[in-house]
């Protein structure tokens, strides 16, 4: 079996906390995720190009490579990516 390594790319990402619903929509330019509030849920769906996905309080939102967008597990986060600063 051939093992491969990730290109180091630098990413943007903002993570969700339930009171930064603002921030998220003005990073996604609002028109790939969907604020379900008021409905006893605390997600928002992000439209990905794999299909809609739930981000939960914690879950980081990613934008990617080609300017799609998409969430991102805590964990997952920590192991993948580390802080590069601000651009």
């Amino acid at each position: 079996m051939t093992r491969y390594r990730k290109k180091p790319v630098i990413i943007e990402a903002i993570r969700y906390t339930s009171d930064n619903k603002g921030e998220i929509f003005e990073f996604t330019n609002k028109e790939i995720i969907n604020a379900v509030a008021n409905t006893g849920y605390d997600h928002l769906t992000v439209f990905t190009l794999e299909g809609d996905h739930k981000a939960n309080i914690g879950d980081w939102i990613i934008k990617g490579v080609k300017g799609e967008f998409y969430p991102c597990k805590p964990d997952i986060f920590e192991m993948t990516y580390e802080e590069v600063g601000e651009s």
